[in-house]
């Protein structure tokens, strides 16, 4: 009897081993770099998630300094209003607000009778959140500049979490951290060069500040370019 021998070749098991090892490494690599970019990626969204607020609340404070009216004596002091920065009252607001303002970011509608020209204010309030770290910065806007008997005043969240917020006023030579242009004592009775506002945020007291610093040009002062149905 004649006994063929299959000599046709195959995986020891050594190379078996060998090669389900060399896998599992490469496995375990694809999901080190596979979750590592999955955490990047969470930790970038809660970095947006936190800057966008802190970015909108910047870009609402530098649209309503560029948009100031020039202050005025008189009767016509009540629609072009007054600028005031610093630990201030602020009539209808029982919190002392950092800045008060009148300024022509109000949208024009046919649905309301206002004119572009509102006063607003930017103060920080406690927290109706026991838990919460720091304070909330509001946006209080008031459109009826004439009231007969109660004023309407329309309270903005701007931002949560905040340790201080500071309007700081530059009058062609140094910075002032008060402007009163109502004030019978003060040399400044028009509105700053340029307004620095830094907001601190709570829970990193070794942080820096979040800046920015707005011109305001005496040529361009009161304009506003909005004749819309958008909000205040």
């Amino acid at each position: 009897m004649k006994i063929e021998i299959n000599n046709k070749s195959a995986f020891t098991l050594v190379e078996m081993i060998i090669a389900i090892g060399v896998a599992s490494l490469v496995l375990i690599a694809v999901n080190t770099v596979l979750f590592s970019a999955l955490h990047l990626r969470e930790a970038t969204l809660d970095m947006v998630d936190a800057e966008t607020p802190v970015d909108a609340t910047m870009s609402t404070i530098r649209r309503d300094l560029q948009c100031c009216v020039t202050p005025t004596n008189g009767t016509a002091g009540l629609l072009s209003g007054d600028f005031r920065a610093g630990n201030i009252s602020s009539s209808g607001i029982s919190e002392p607000v950092a800045v008060e303002m009148f300024t022509a970011t109000g949208g024009l509608s046919d649905s309301v009778p206002w004119g572009d020209i509102q006063r607003v204010t930017y103060e920080l309030k406690n927290s109706t959140d026991p838990s919460a770290v720091g304070r909330d910065l509001y946006r209080t806007v008031m459109r009826n500049l004439l009231p007969v008997s109660t004023v309407g005043l329309n309270n903005q969240l701007m931002l949560t979490g905040v340790a201080s917020v500071k309007f700081s006023c530059y009058d062609g030579a140094q910075w002032n951290d008060t402007w009163d242009t109502t004030s019978l004592t003060s040399i400044n009775t028009n509105l700053p060069m340029a307004v620095r506002v830094d907001i601190q945020m709570a829970g990193n007291p070794n942080a820096q500040p979040v800046e920015i610093i707005v011109p305001i040009d005496a040529k361009t002062q009161g304009q506003s370019n909005l004749v819309t149905t958008a909000s205040n």
